[in-house]
This record gives C-alpha cells, sequence and structure tokens, in this order.
C-alpha cells in the first residue's frame, strides 16, 4: 500500500519522544523507504491479476503479523498489547484495513503510476479531519493548498470524460482511510508505544481479514504465496524505515521526499506494467505533490511559532 509520511503530531512535552537532529539521515531514511513501498505496490498489482483484493490484504497482515510476533516478544515486555486506549486502537486498525484493501482493488483496474498519485490525496484529507476531530485551526494558505491538491485529483481522474474510470474513486477511499489512521494516531500520540500501536493494526487486520477471505478464497500457487509472502515483508519494512527516519528529522521536513514513491512506481509500470502516464496524469501528479509540499512547508511554520518541542514517531 502506498504510503505517506504522517503530518507533525502535537504533543505535550511530557509525552513526545524527542529525536536526533539529523535531518539528511532521515531524508535518506525515507528515500530508502519508499524503494520497498513501491514493490510493495508493484507487487500487490500483479497479484490482482490472478487473486482477489481480499486474500491479497490478508496475506499481507498475515506476514505483518508473523513479523510483529517475534517483535512484541523480543521486547521482554508482555504487556505489549495493553493500551490505553484499545478501541482508538481497533479503529485505527480497521482504517489502516480499508486503506489497504481499497487501495489494491484500485491496483486492479487502473495504471499504477495513476493509483499511487491519486492515493496522495491523503494529506488534504487529514487537513479537514484534524479541524473537525482534533480542533485544529486551519489558516486560509492551509485551505489553499488543500483546494489545489483536490483540483489535482481531479486533473488525474478527470471526471465527465472519456477518459474517467469509475475504479479512481477507490485509491480516493484508500487515502481517506488512510487520512483517519493518521487523525487517530494523532490522538494516542504518546500515550501507547511504538510496538503497540504496530501491534494492534497487524492483529485487526488479520483478525477481519480472516473472516472475509474464506468468501473469496483462490488456492493460491507458489509463485502467488512468494508474492504475497514478498508484499508483507517490503510493506512492514519500508513503513519501519520510515519510523527509523523519525528518529532523526520531523514530519514536516520528511513529508515531501515521500512523493519520490511516484518515480518509482512510474518506472515499474514502464518497465513492468507497459504502462506510460499521459500528459494530464503527470500534470495532476504535480500539483497534489505541490499542495502535499506547500502544506507540509506551513505546518513547519505552524510548529515554529507554537514552539512544539518534538514531535512522537509515527506508526504502520
Amino acid at each position: 500500500m502506498t504510503s505517506h509520511v504522517p503530518p507533525p503530531t502535537t504533543a505535550t512535552p511530557a509525552l513526545a519522544h524527542r529525536h536526533t537532529d539529523r535531518p539528511f539521515r532521515g531524508i535518506a531514511l525515507i528515500i530508502f523507504s519508499t524503494i520497498f513501498l513501491a514493490s510493495s505496490d508493484a507487487m500487490a498489482k500483479y497479484l490482482t491479476k490472478s487473486l482477489p483484493a481480499a486474500e491479497i490484504a490478508w496475506i499481507r497482515f498475515l506476514v505483518f503479523l508473523l513479523i510483529m510476533g517475534p517483535m512484541v516478544l523480543a521486547a521482554g515486555k508482555p504487556n505489549a498489547m495493553r493500551s490505553t486506549r484499545p478501541l482508538v486502537q481497533v479503529f485505527r486498525g480497521l482504517a489502516l484495513l480499508s486503506s489497504s484493501i481499497f487501495f489494491i482493488v484500485g491496483l486492479g483496474h487502473l495504471p499504477i503510476a495513476e493509483a499511487a498519485a491519486t492515493a496522495f490525496i491523503a494529506p488534504v484529507f487529514v487537513t479537514g479531519l484534524s479541524m473537525v476531530f482534533l480542533g485544529e485551526k486551519v489558516g486560509m494558505r492551509r485551505w489553499a493548498a488543500t483546494m489545489m491538491g483536490l483540483f489535482g485529483v481531479l486533473v488525474v481522474v478527470r471526471p465527465g470524460t472519456a477518459a474517467f474510470d469509475p475504479a479512481a474513486i477507490f485509491p480516493i477511499l484508500s487515502a481517506l482511510g488512510w487520512a483517519v489512521a493518521l487523525v487517530l494516531t494523532r490522538k494516542i500520540s504518546g500515550a501507547d508505544r511504538e510496538i503497540t500501536t504496530m501491534a494492534f493494526t497487524a492483529l485487526v487486520g488479520f483478525l477481519v481479514m480472516s473472516v472475509v477471505v474464506p468468501f473469496y478464497w483462490i488456492m493460491p500457487n507458489t509463485t502467488q504465496i512468494m508474492l504475497g509472502v514478498g508484499i508483507g515483508v517490503a510493506a512492514t519494512v519500508g513503513h519501519w524505515i520510515v519510523v527509523l527516519a523519525f528518529r532523526y528529522a520531523d514530519a514536516s521536513v520528511l513529508a515531501p521526499f515521500s512523493y519520490i514513491q511516484l518515480v518509482w512506481v512510474t518506472l515499474i509500470g514502464f518497465f513492468i506494467f507497459g504502462e506510460v502516464p499521459d500528459a494530464v496524469t503527470f500534470t495532476g501528479a504535480a500539483i497534489i505533490i505541490a499542495s502535499g509540499v506547500y502544506t507540509a512547508h506551513r505546518e513547519r511554520v505552524r510548529r515554529a511559532q507554537i514552539s512544539v518541542p518534538a514531535e512522537p514517531y509515527p506508526s504502520v
């Protein structure tokens, strides 16, 4: 699933995790993470030709859970699954699961670059949801950036024209699910440990999909199983590298570099799937990226004005 660097989170000094100020290392890690995340998207798109999205998602979360299990045990803390806000954790896990499912469905119908570009509209949704659910004040400049991002999505999907594909709604819904998860991450920031949040994400996704997948099950062959495992490993490693990046730089610094993932998926789409985005798609993607970069800039300015001392790490 396409990943987005979570926007900065306002937290109290007592609860916020401090990081070492080494932005170049953080940027390098973010760029490195996009390679794994783009690879995960490519393998998922390939599998959509032969397996249903529900089964692909189930394998992804199964691998995620198998990776997280030993990590929880290695932490030496039996209460790693103990959350101060378990309901929020569950809803956050459901939001991430829905994001994953919708994106995989979209990959089955859309060029990979178009699906990824559209899904990067998540920061726009975060702006609106943060105002409604977290009471954040959003200035005119950020609203202008939000409107520009929405316009970029319209350019990419081209509603009302012959080029419009109804499947474009799926990556948009994926972005909305991701945005909900990020807003809920803000609500639990500093309250639960990162490993607790990640373990909840893996467990919720696996349990829900274990109920759903029997209705869509197709017996996979060896190649499909290997690709499914590859999706889970690549996505988990990619997200974990994002977490590591936050030890060295703020989200507002790292966010713009997450868009490099669009470069990788465009190249993958061309060389593996024979997909060549047209000029309109490139234009819309450029508008979406400009909106996201400017939003990150305004967030950095806002944080400087209110003197927030640190940001909590993001979670998968």
